[in-house]
């Protein structure tokens, strides 16, 4: 069977963390390696990881470098043929791992990414069942996001491409996409990042499949980033993707009922477009 290497990134992260290994490590399928890379947490994170979890493989960093690095940072680490990325506010429901061995077991050729079905933490309403991308404004939503689970989703589809929070991508994808940014473009720092990587393999011919019986629970920003820095980095990160996947390539209806509108209402709102983006290293390319 092929290996699988569980990649899940920290930041003060020490509340939630253990929750999330401790789902891994009750699943009945063990034969894993677990990478936790850590964008310096200030709360004992790593402590605690390397005191509870020894066989956890840790990876320091002593700022934060971002999801994108961190993520190559565990990726480059990693021995799987497939690689499971994870947020430390993620809980493994019963059964997902042996479920996720028979995902890959027999995979089609051009199999790149496997979705999960993403719960929130009531465990009854959708957080995500993948990446989707309206044609109209181009925008990129999570499949179901904020609708009640009542199994509308759960039939095995192709799928435009898959929420990082709990992903499973072939390695041989991954190596085969990389840019000189990396697996994941460092550009993006957070967010995103995840949206560019799907498109990218799909401009290469692979295929994204969501298994609905793979299931798990999502707490969300367990970070605790502030909106405004996320609201700044969606914006940021929507043009970044489009750029480097559409190019110039656009039309009217996305360039004057959505994007104009929300460019307007951010530089009136947050004033993180004038006086923090330099000192916080969120850059805008």
């Amino acid at each position: 069977m092929p290996l699988i290497s569980v990649i899940i990134l920290t930041l003060n992260s020490k509340d939630f963390i253990s929750r999330c290994l401790d789902s891994i490590f009750r699943q009945a399928r063990q034969d894993l390696e677990i990478i936790v890379v850590d964008n310096g947490s200030k709360d004992g994170t790593c402590d605690f990881l390397r005191n509870k979890y020894p066989k956890v493989l840790v990876i320091r960093n002593e700022d934060n470098l971002g999801a994108c690095r961190a993520r190559n940072q565990g990726i480059k680490a990693a021995k799987g043929s497939w690689v499971f990325s994870l947020d430390c506010d993620v809980i493994l429901s019963e059964g997902f791992i042996s479920g996720l061995f028979r995902a890959i077991e027999n995979p089609a050729p051009n199999l790149g990414m496997i979705q999960a079905k993403i719960l929130q933490a009531d465990r009854k309403t959708i957080y995500s069942c993948g990446i989707y991308i309206s044609k109209l404004l181009l925008r990129f939503y999570d499949i179901g996001k904020g609708l009640n689970d009542q199994g509308q989703f759960d039939n095995d589809r192709r799928i435009f491409g898959a929420c990082s929070a709990a992903a499973v991508y072939n390695r041989k994808m991954l190596e085969a996409l990389k840019e000189k940014t990396g697996y994941f473009d460092e550009r993006f720092f957070f967010l995103f990042e995840d949206v560019d990587l799907a498109w990218r393999s799909q401009r290469s011919g692979w295929k994204t499949l969501f298994e609905p019986g793979l299931v798990c629970y999502h707490e969300g920003n367990s970070s605790g980033t502030c909106r405004k820095i996320r609201q700044y980095l969606c914006l940021r990160n929507r043009y970044l993707t489009l750029f480097k996947n559409r190019g110039l390539n656009w039309y009217f209806l996305p360039l004057f009922f959505y994007d104009i509108p929300r460019i307007l209402y951010i530089l009136i709102s947050n004033r993180i477009f004038y006086d923090k983006i330099n000192s916080q290293n969120y850059r805008f390319f």
